[in-house]
């Protein structure tokens, strides 16, 4: 009786992931919840493995160059998170407005948001880029670096500041597309530009053929020069007849009512984004207490956690869109129910892959480093974080479930509490006062993580966030 569904229901799948990989005109405010998660998440996983490939690949190239320039690629990460909090948290807002109006079948008005996004990410990276062009030095010496991070290796510093307009715009256009929830373009556009990165960096750290050796400046060149393609790759697309949101020469004109709405909901975003990633800052300064050995450890390991972190963040992503668009539709119960689906499926992904980084931790470090003293440190804190991969999971989603239907305010409050008056306070006591060391930093992220998770829920489920207008 049951042998003809199977088959049938095998067919669909296969079809719904083929849709997901070719692009989609699928309608996500209508059908199944499954099918348009499956649809919009399968994309957004790959988007974000292509990202958290790139994220291992420059520390695995750099770190032939010696623990210090690994150190120096952790502590301009760690400012960079700036950078990608006002991209991030602008991106949030650039999804949530585009997949209100796409909810709505207001196209053009997305197309015209759209355009007003672009600009805006564009005038934020002016004063970033020429911080970092002039002051590179001093942006490490105030992060605690020291010796050759500081005489040698500030150029990546330089390059990835000057150059940061391109992270800004990878991360707005992607935002463009999956709020319309074409996430096909936004995953090509990262394959493309992490692809290119990852042919680029050997042969200009190395020097091949008719490419000099650049050292460390020659990964922050690979890194830009490849987000640059994906760049130019978005724009083509925009511009293009293919695609669920088309940009035309109307639509090309500064509308300030609309930078000013965009402006206003990303607020909340960039400032629950800095919260965040300037909590990593603070803990990156902890840790450089203990030298650059710890330093390099923990900047493997954090590389490795964002590795597993970021294809689920793309589940998180469709979460986002799903939500954004079934509010404009009018339909919040089903968007909440996106929600739920999503945070279960995440959670069972990111359970699985903390149980086998937990028992493989070493070999895992020292797939980047041979020292000995850098293995412990980073297969330490690897077990440790892993321990919290649950409440990464169900955390990540419900926040992006705020962003997506415009409430970035909540979110804000939730990391204040949890980044800001925990989990660094905890890392300075645990790790500095009551003698744990590094291991004191490592335990007070599980501890934040878990209390995000608990608090977002019982937010989410009061559900004051189906009212929130964009």
């Amino acid at each position: 009786m049951n042998e003809p569904v199977a088959p049938a229901t095998q067919n669909t799948v296969w079809q719904d992931i083929k849709e997901s990989l070719a692009g989609t005109d699928k309608d996500f405010t209508k059908g199944s919840i499954g099918r348009a998660i499956l649809v919009l998440s399968i994309p957004m996983v790959l988007e974000m493995l292509m990202e958290s490939v790139f994220a291992v690949v420059d520390i695995f190239f750099v770190s032939k160059l010696g623990p210090e320039a690994v150190a120096t690629v952790g502590i301009t990460e760690s400012m960079l998170t700036i950078i990608y909090a006002v991209a991030i948290g602008f991106s949030m807002a650039t999804t949530a407005v585009i997949a209100r109006r796409y909810g709505e079948k207001d196209y053009d008005k997305a197309a015209l948001s759209a355009v007003q996004a672009i600009l805006v990410a564009i005038i934020a990276s002016v004063p970033i880029g020429l911080l970092g062009a002039f002051f590179s030095k001093d942006l490490l010496h105030l992060m605690g670096a020291t010796g050759d991070i500081i005489t040698e290796f500030s150029i990546y510093t330089t390059i990835m500041f000057s150059t940061n307009v391109v992270i800004m715009l990878i991360f707005i256009i992607n935002a463009i597309f999956r709020g319309t929830g074409d996430a096909t373009i936004s995953m090509r556009a990262l394959w493309i530009a992490n692809g290119i990165n990852i042919v680029l960096d050997p042969i200009l750290i190395f020097g091949f053929w008719i490419f000099p050796e650049m050292g460390i400046a020659g990964a922050a060149t690979a890194t830009s020069i490849g987000r640059g393609i994906g760049v130019a790759y978005q724009f083509y697309k925009l511009s293009g007849p293919n695609t669920r949101i088309n940009i035309s020469m109307q639509h090309l004109v500064a509308r300030w009512d609309i930078m000013k709405n965009l402006v206003r909901v990303s607020l909340g975003g960039i400032g629950q984004f800095i919260i965040a990633t300037s909590s990593w800052i603070g803990l990156v300064r902890i840790m450089a207490e203990f030298g650059s050995i710890a330093l390099a450890g923990y900047t493997i390991a954090i590389r490795i956690l964002i590795f597993s972190i970021l294809p689920s963040w793309g589940m998180s992503n469709a979460a986002a869109t799903l939500v954004g668009q079934n509010l404009g539709a009018g339909q919040p119960e089903r968007a909440e129910k996106s929600t739920w689906i999503s945070a279960g499926v995440n959670m069972v992904f990111l359970g699985i892959v903390g149980v086998i980084f937990f028992l493989f931790a070493e070999s895992l470090v020292s797939i980047f480093t041979s020292d000995a003293d850098v293995i412990d440190i980073g297969a330490r804190s690897l077990k440790i974080m892993s321990y919290g991969y649950l409440a990464y999971a169900f955390g990540m989603v419900i926040i992006q479930a705020f962003n997506g239907a415009g409430d970035t305010k909540t979110p804000t409050i939730i990391n204040f509490f949890c980044f800001w008056l925990l989990e660094i306070p905890l890392a300075y006591f645990l790790a500095l006062e009551w003698g744990l060391n590094e291991e004191g930093v490592f335990y007070s992220i599980v501890v934040a993580e878990v209390a995000l998770g608990i608090v977002g829920f019982i937010l989410f489920k009061k559900g004051n966030w189906k009212q929130t207008k964009v």
